[in-house]
C-alpha cells in the first residue's frame, strides 16, 4: 500500500511540475524538434555502416561513397542544429520554471502568517528557494530531455535492429525486467536520500547565516571553536548524505550496465554461429553492432539520470508542500473610510496552537480613540501577545477585537493594517537608502518633502544632513551601518510618514543611550498626539503620563488606570516602581 502511495505521489508531482512547463509549450515543441532531430542522426549513422561497408569498402562503388560522404556531412550538420536547438529550448523552460517557482514561493512568503515563521528558520526557507527550486528546474528540463531525446533514439534504433535481427534483437529485450526492477528499488533510494540532503542543506544555511549575524558575540564570547565544532558536525552529516546517494547512484548505473553487456556478449556469440552468419551480411551485422552499441549508450544515460531524476522529485514535493501551505486568515471584506481609532478587547483568550498553553485569558479592555495605554508586567505575562493580535498577526482564540465597532476579522488584512504602525525595539531596516527606508510606510504618497518632513519630526534630520549622501545614503544590511538610537529615529520617522491613526512602540525605547532616548522621547511625544498608542515598555519613568497603564499577570489584567491612580493602590504596579527605580539609584 505504502508503495503504491509512494508511486503515485511521485507521478502527481511530476504532473505538477509539468505544469509549470506547459505555458512555455511553443519554445518546449522547438526544443523536442531538436532532440527528434539528433535521434535521427544517430539512427541515420547506425543505418548507414551497412552501405558505407559493403558499398564503399567491400564494392568500391563511387556512387555509394559519393552518396554516404554527402550523407555523413548533412548528418552531422543536422546534428549540430539539432543538439544547439534543444539544448537552448530547454535551458530557456528550465529558467522560465526557476522563475516561476521563485516568483510563487516569494509571493507565498508575503502571505504566510507570522506564526510559521515562529517556527521555521530563514536557512530552510532560503535553502527551498535556492537548492530545491534548482533540482527541480532539473528535474523538468534536463531530465526531460534525456528522458525524451534518449527513449526516442532507443526505440527508433530498436526497430533498426529489429529489422535486422529480430532473434538478436529479442536477447537484448529480455534484459529489461532486470534493468525495470533495480531502477524502481534504486529511485525510492534516490528520494529518501534526497530528503536527507534537502534537511541537511537547510542546517547548513541555518548554521550559516546564524554565525554571521552573530559575529561579534561569538568573537567576544570566544566562541569560534563551539560554532566551528557544530558547523563541521552539520557538514559532515552532509557529505555523509551526499556519498550515500553517490554509493546509491555509483552502484546501481554499472549493475545495469553489466546486465546489458552480457546480452551484448551473448549476441556476439550467437551471431557468430552458422545460421545467423548465413542470414547477416558484414555490413548489416556491423550496423546491427553499432545501433546496440548506441543503444547501450542511451540507456546509460537513462539509468544515470534517473538520480537527477528522483532529486528533483524530492526537491518539487519540499517545494509544493511550502506552496501549499495555508495563507493568512483573509475572510473579512468591510472597510472603514475613517477610521477613529477607538479599540475594543473583548473577552478575549488566546494560545499559539490548540494544544499549547493559553497565553492570554478573558482580556476585557476599552480604549478610547486618542488615548495612550501602556502595558507592563513580568517577562512573560502576555503583553507582547495581547498587542500582536490587534494587527491580526495572530488570530485570537475566543472572544473579539473592536475597532471603531468593527470586529478585526470582519475588515481585511491590508484594510486593518493600513491603520496601524509599528515601532519596535528591534528594528528593520533594509539594505536601501535612508528615504527608501523611512519611505516604507507609505510607499504610494511619498514625495521627497513629506520624507524630509517625517525624517524631521523624528529628529532623524540631524544626522541625515550630516552623512554624505544625506538621504540617499545606503544604510546596510539591516541598518549595520548606523547606530541604534539612528535605526530606532528611522522606525519612528517611517511610523510619521504613515500617519495611521493607530499605534504599537513595541519596548521602542529600552537599551538607548540618554541622547539618544532624548530624542527619541520628543519624537515620540509629537507621534503620540492624535492616535491611539499601544506602549510596551520596560522602563516605566517613559509611561508615567500615559492615559492608562495596564498591569499584566501570567496572560490576565491584573491592575489598571493612571499612573498616580495605580501609585495610591499600592499594588503589583507600585511594587514594580519601586523595584525599578531603587535598582536605578543603586
Amino acid at each position: 500500500m505504502k508503495k503504491t502511495t509512494d508511486k503515485n505521489n511521485s507521478v502527481n508531482t511530476y504532473k505538477r511540475l509539468l505544469s509549470y512547463v506547459r505555458p512555455q509549450w511553443k519554445v518546449f515543441i522547438i526544443a523536442l524538434l531538436g532532440m527528434v532531430a539528433v535521434a535521427y542522426t544517430e539512427v541515420r549513422f547506425a543505418e548507414l555502416i551497412d552501405p558505407m561497408l559493403e558499398g564503399g569498402f567491400v564494392e568500391k562503388d563511387k556512387a555509394v561513397i559519393k552518396m554516404v560522404s554527402i550523407t555523413l556531412l548533412l548528418i552531422f550538420t543536422l546534428r549540430t542544429i539539432g543538439s544547439f536547438v534543444a539544448e537552448f529550448g530547454m535551458a530557456w523552460v528550465s529558467r522560465a520554471v526557476v522563475f516561476k517557482l521563485r516568483s510563487e514561493m516569494f509571493a507565498k512568503f508575503m502571505v504566510l502568517p507570522v506564526g510559521y515563521y515562529d517556527n521555521t528558520t530563514s536557512g530552510k526557507l532560503q535553502s527551498k528557494m535556492i537548492y530545491d527550486v534548482e533540482q527541480l528546474a532539473e528535474a523538468s528540463s534536463g531530465v526531460i530531455r534525456v528522458l525524451v531525446q534518449d527513449s526516442i533514439t532507443i526505440l527508433w534504433l530498436l526497430g533498426v535492429m529489429l529489422a535486422l535481427s529480430v532473434n538478436l534483437t529479442l536477447i537484448l529485450l529480455a534484459t529489461v525486467p532486470a534493468v525495470v526492477v533495480i531502477v524502481g528499488y534504486v529511485s525510492k533510494k534516490f528520494r529518501h536520500y534526497s530528503r536527507r540532503i534537502q534537511l541537511s542543506m537547510g542546517s547548513v544555511s541555518d548554521v550559516s547565516e546564524e554565525s554571521v549575524e552573530a559575529n561579534r558575540e561569538i568573537k567576544i564570547f570566544g566562541g569560534q571553536d563551539y560554532e566551528s565544532n557544530k558547523f563541521n558536525d552539520i557538514n559532515a552529516h552532509n557529505r555523509k548524505q551526499y556519498l550515500k546517494f553517490a554509493a546509491t547512484n555509483a552502484l546501481s548505473a554499472p549493475i545495469i550496465q553489466q546486465i546489458v553487456a552480457s546480452a551484448f556478449a551473448l549476441i556476439v556469440y550467437v551471431a557468430a554461429t552458422d545460421d545467423v552468419a548465413n542470414s547477416l551480411k558484414v555490413g548489416q551485422f556491423a550496423s546491427f553492432l553499432l545501433s546496440m552499441i548506441l543503444l547501450m549508450q542511451h540507456a546509460k544515460r537513462l539509468t544515470t539520470v534517473n538520480a537527477a531524476l528522483q532529486r528533483g522529485i524530492a526537491a518539487a514535493q519540499s517545494v509544493f508542500q511550502f506552496l501549499d501551505l495555508d495563507v493568512e486568515q483573509d475572510k473579512g471584506t468591510q472597510k472603514i473610510d475613517d477610521i477613529q481609532g477607538a479599540v475594543r478587547f473583548d473577552n478575549v483568550s488566546f494560545r499559539y496552537a490548540p494544544q499549547s498553553e493559553t497565553i492570554l485569558r478573558n482580556i476585557t479592555l476599552d480604549v478610547k480613540a486618542g488615548q495612550s495605554i501602556a502595558f507592563v508586567g513580568r517577562s512573560g505575562a502576555g503583553k507582547t501577545s495581547l498587542v500582536s493580535l490587534l494587527p491580526r498577526f495572530y488570530n485570537v482564540t475566543e472572544g473579539n477585537i473592536f475597532i471603531d465597532g468593527i470586529e478585526t476579522r470582519d475588515l481585511s488584512l491590508i484594510e486593518l493594517r493600513k491603520s496601524i504602525a509599528l515601532v519596535s525595539q528591534h528594528v528593520t531596516l533594509f539594505n536601501d537608502t535612508i528615504a527608501h527606508n523611512i519611505a516604507y510606510g507609505g510607499l504610494e504618497t511619498a514625495t521627497e518633502e513629506r520624507i524630509v518632513a517625517a525624517a524631521k519630526a523624528a529628529h532623524a534630520y540631524e544626522f541625515i544632513e550630516k552623512l554624505p549622501d544625506k538621504l540617499n545614503t545606503i544604510v546596510g544590511d539591516n541598518g549595520l551601518l548606523l547606530s541604534g538610537g539612528q535605526r530606532q529615529r528611522l522606525a519612528i520617522a517611517r511610523a510619521f510618514l504613515k500617519d495611521a491613526p493607530i499605534l504599537i512602540l513595541d519596548e521602542a525605547t529600552s537599551a538607548l543611550d540618554t541622547e539618544s532616548e532624548r530624542y527619541i522621547q520628543d519624537a515620540m511625544a509629537e507621534l503620540l498626539k492624535n492616535r491611539t498608542t499601544f506602549i510596551i515598555a520596560h522602563r516605566l519613568s517613559t509611561i508615567e503620563n500615559v492615559d492608562v497603564i495596564v498591569v499584566m499577570d501570567k496572560g490576565e489584567i491584573i491592575e489598571a488606570g493612571s499612573h498616580n491612580e495605580l501609585i495610591k493602590q499600592n499594588g503589583v504596579y507600585t511594587e514594580l516602581h519601586k523595584l525599578q527605580f531603587s535598582k536605578q539609584k543603586n
